[in-house]
């Protein structure tokens, strides 16, 4: 047992000895590539080329280091080799290029193979190797181009060297280019007997000859301009010096003129006090004499006269006063128009002198106004920015905000179209039970009009029952009527019988004076009743007449003359007359032929015919026809004219 554990420990140890043993080797033989750089292992048979790191056999393998990282070859032309552009004006130029070892195996291997690790990462070899061809591709692309625009398109320049050159050299990469210095080349440095030199000298002379006489003139221009502001300058501020101290004399010219006149108004002032109050002591004394004077009156009547005279020279110094006065107030109202008539010219003044001072603070305040305005608009974009954007948010604003309403509007649509079924079902039910109501209703008037009806036949039943019953009773009462009259009748007859036979018995009875008296009476009222009855048909037949003679009458004009009796008979004579005419013209077939159209009721031609026979006589016919009745009715009366 001690044997098998020690056997496995020494075993063990073995291993760790051998597994350390390993990692020292791998750690002495392993080599770590820094940044930039190319491990190249050469072995037996094939070339490895990493960029971090690999094992590394002492004998067996051959490592080489070369550096990848970025180099800077600088191309300088200069002097008499300077860069020649299109137009012939020499240029020195300085150009750096950023050239690299392209960062894979086969161009590793390339370069290494070609050049060697060391001499591929040397500066000098590198400038040694691509100086011609960049020195080439220099020239090629300054001659395409104009020194100014080779001046100012630096970029485009730059762009075509590298275009030109391209970015695969052979293993090596052209990463970028920088033109550090470019400047034209000065003409001492040129030769004049070369001809591109001496067409840039041409070309430099008479570029830089205008540039100076355009520098030349700006520079007289700017002197000139600084001069002119400089002279306007100190014109204005001299200008401004002068209206300065013209205002301060001014100012104290007024003030000396406004003292002088005060301390002369002070003066009158003072002097019309001291006349005034002389004046008031005169008056006092002057009162004081009246006074006097009155008192003295009332004692001499002599002094009346002298009071009348003092009186009046009174009133002749009040009226001097009062004159004095107003000559005063005038001269006062005088000198105050005046003192302000001067004080207007002195404002006029000041007036000028603060519009002048105005007029050049309005041009410093016309700068100050651009300058706000500028910041004013400054402003104003700003603003007009932020309200745009707050527009534009009060527009998504409103567009959420429609949005929303077109959503509610919807929602409230949905409830009003609800509502709008509800109120039609609503309707539709109440419709129903309104038809359902007329229906009723109608049925309700139709039994109405049939209860009228059957009402109407039962009152015409019931009236007609009525009216049977009612003739019922007229035939019972006629009737009953009949019966009572001829039991009336009978009751007369059977009485006017038994007065017969008791008028008979009494006759009988009577002697021969009464029977005759008796019978007398009897005649004498027969024959009144005779007469009556005559007088009543004559009546009657008059009544007649009358009538047939208003109706024939109705139409006719009559003159009434004569009794009633003669009037009555001449009439009836006259329409049986006229009766007879008629029935004699209507009858005769000879009438009628020979006055047929005299008879026409209608367009009867006897007027015309009367009328033109009239006239067919004449004056003389005439004439004749009232000789010839003369003669007829001489002849009638023995020779004696008749009426």
């Amino acid at each position: 047992m001690d044997a098998i554990t020690t056997g496995f420990g020494v075993l063990i140890a073995v291993i760790l000895l051998i597994a350390l043993v390993l990692l020292l080797m791998v750690g002495r033989l392993f080599r770590k590539v820094p940044q930039g750089k190319a491990l190249i292992v050469s072995k037996m048979r094939t070339v490895d080329v990493t960029f971090t790191g690999m094992v590394v056999l002492p004998v067996l393998h051959k490592a080489e280091v070369m550096d990848i990282s970025v180099k800077t070859i600088e191309i300088g032309r200069t002097g008499n080799e300077g860069l020649i552009c299109q137009d012939n004006i020499r240029a020195d130029i300085r150009i750096s290029f950023f050239v690299r070892v392209n960062k894979t195996r086969e161009d590793v291997v390339k370069v290494a193979q070609a050049i060697g690790t060391e001499r591929a990462s040397d500066r000098a070899t590198l400038q040694e190797l691509f100086n011609a061809k960049f020195s080439e591709a220099l020239k090629t692309v300054g001659k395409q181009l104009d020194f100014s625009d080779l001046y100012t398109k630096r970029d485009e320049f730059r762009d075509r060297i590298i275009a030109l050159i391209g970015t695969d050299l052979n293993g090596y990469s052209l990463e970028d280019a920088a033109i550090d210095y470019l400047e034209q080349t000065p003409l001492a440095s040129l030769d004049r007997h070369n001809i591109l030199d001496a067409q840039g000298i041409r070309k430099i002379t008479e570029l830089t000859a205008a540039e100076h006489v355009r520098t030349n003139e700006y520079e007289r221009n700017e002197e000139k301009e600084i001069t002119r502001q400089n002279v306007d300058a100190r014109e204005a501020v001299l200008e401004l010096e002068r209206r300065q101290a013209d205002a301060e004399i001014r100012q104290q010219r007024e003030i000396e003129t406004v003292r002088a006149r005060e301390e002369a108004e002070t003066a009158r002032v003072q002097a019309e006090e001291r006349l005034r109050s002389h004046s008031a002591h005169l008056k006092t004394e002057e009162a004081l004499g009246i006074q006097n004077e009155n008192r003295e009156r009332e004692v001499s009547v002599a002094k009346l006269n002298r009071e009348r005279v003092e009186a009046v020279e009174r009133e002749r110094i009040e009226k001097d006063r009062l004159l004095e006065v107003i000559a005063r107030d005038r001269e006062t109202e005088l000198r105050r128009i005046a003192a302000n008539k001067e004080v207007e010219a002195e404002k006029r003044d000041i007036a000028d002198v603060i519009r002048e001072r105005i007029a050049v603070e309005k041009t410093v305040a016309q700068q100050e106004e651009e300058i706000k305005k500028l910041r004013t608009v400054e402003e104003a974009e700003r603003e007009r920015q932020a309200l745009i954007i707050a527009a534009e948010a009060q527009a998504q604003e409103r567009l959420v905000t429609d949005i929303k309403a077109a959503e509610a509007a919807e929602q409230a649509a949905l409830h009003r179209a609800a509502e709008e079924v509800t109120l039609a079902e609503a309707r539709r039910k109440a419709a129903d039970l309104d038809a359902e109501a007329t229906l009723r209703l109608a049925e309700g008037k139709r039994a109405d009009q049939a209860a009228g009806g059957l009402a109407e036949a039962e009152v015409q039943e019931r009236m007609a029952d009525a009216l049977a019953k009612t003739r019922r009773a007229e035939a019972e009462a006629a009737k009953e009527m009949g019966l009572a009259e001829a039991d009336a009748l009978r009751e007369k007859l059977k009485a006017e019988a038994e007065g017969l036979t008791d008028k008979a018995a009494a006759m009988a009875a009577l002697d021969d004076a009464s029977r005759e008296h008796e019978e007398y009476r009897l005649r004498l009222e027969a024959e009144k009743e005779i007469r009556v009855a005559g007088i009543e048909v004559h009546r009657k037949i008059a009544e007649a007449q009358a009538t047939l003679v208003g109706a024939g009458l109705e139409n006719a004009k009559i003159d009434i003359v004569g009794g009633e009796s003669v009037f009555f008979d001449r009439l009836v004579g006259a329409i049986s007359a006229g009766r007879g005419v008629d029935a004699f013209v209507d009858s005769s077939e000879t009438v009628q032929t020979l006055a047929g159209d005299w008879l026409a009721k209608e367009g009867t031609t006897f007027p015309a015919d009367v009328k033109a026979m009239l006239n067919g006589l004449g004056a003389d016919g005439l004439r004749d026809l009232s000789a010839a009745g003369l003669l007829t009715k001489l002849a009638a009366g023995n020779g004696r004219p008749t009426a």
